[in-house]
Formats: C-alpha cells, sequence, structure tokens
C-alpha cells in the first residue's frame, strides 16, 4: 500500500490504538484522533478515567517514539481485510493555543466533542512513517 493510500485510509477510520513504551512494556489504548497531513492529534477528554494523570503521558514523557494503529475487519470477506499503522514521534501540549486548535480538529470529526471539547493535554504525534497492508493489494 502506497503512503497516500495509508493516509487515507488512516484518515477515514473512526478510532484507533495508541502504542506507548511503558517501562513494564509496551502499552495499548484505544482514542480518537483527527489527521492533519503528517500529523495525528489526539487528547485527554471527559469519557470517565481513573485519573487524569495517564500512564500513556508518562509513557510518552519517557520516550516519545509511539505507533498508532487502525484496522478494517471483515467477517464475511477476507479479500477486504486492511491495517494502517503511523510510527512517529510524540509531544504533549498541556497548555497554549494547540488545545484548542486540537479540541477544534477532533470536534470536526466527533460530534461528542461539539459541545464538550476535550480540555487536554494533547498528544500531538509528527508521523515519521506511514505503512499498511490489505488483502487485495490495495
Amino acid at each position: 500500500m502506497d503512503v497516500p493510500e495509508a493516509r487515507r485510509r488512516f484518515a477515514a477510520a473512526r478510532v484507533a490504538r495508541l502504542a506507548t513504551r511503558g517501562v513494564a512494556g509496551p502499552r495499548i489504548v484505544p482514542i480518537t484522533f483527527a489527521v492533519v497531513g503528517d500529523r495525528i492529534v489526539t487528547a485527554v477528554d471527559h469519557k470517565p478515567k481513573t485519573s487524569r494523570a495517564l500512564a500513556r503521558l508518562d509513557d510518552i514523557r519517557a520516550d516519545p517514539r509511539v505507533a498508532i494503529l487502525v484496522d478494517h475487519w471483515d467477517d464475511d470477506d477476507w479479500s477486504n481485510l486492511w491495517w494502517v499503522r503511523a510510527e512517529g514521534v510524540a509531544a504533549l501540549v498541556e497548555k497554549g493555543p494547540g488545545i484548542r486548535r486540537a479540541a477544534d480538529q477532533l470536534a470536526a470529526r466527533y460530534r461528542q466533542y461539539r459541545d464538550r471539547p476535550p480540555a487536554g493535554p494533547v498528544i500531538d504525534i509528527t508521523v515519521t512513517r506511514w505503512i499498511g497492508w490489505a488483502a487485495d493489494g490495495g
């Protein structure tokens, strides 16, 4: 799969999985996100969490290298299967206009954020590699 097709499929997906490098090993969590060129933004939002001091944020502070995966599954037709992984370097935005920009980008994709935008912090990922696979060669 070429890079433009990988980016297109990734951007069209509704949910992704963010992988970070935790002290005790890899950590993977589902995220909402927006793609802006070769950047991906996600934010800590209002969904219930045990704490706002999230382990994924600590992981990024310790090692900013991350991967984000989206995929498509079809029980009936495996020729429709595909996945795309974006690998990159994450930066935490904990104050300033970057939080509002990310909230606006996320609200454009997810109606749940229109009335209650995420307050952050924001994870702003600069993608260094798009890689994908499709059963149909896509």
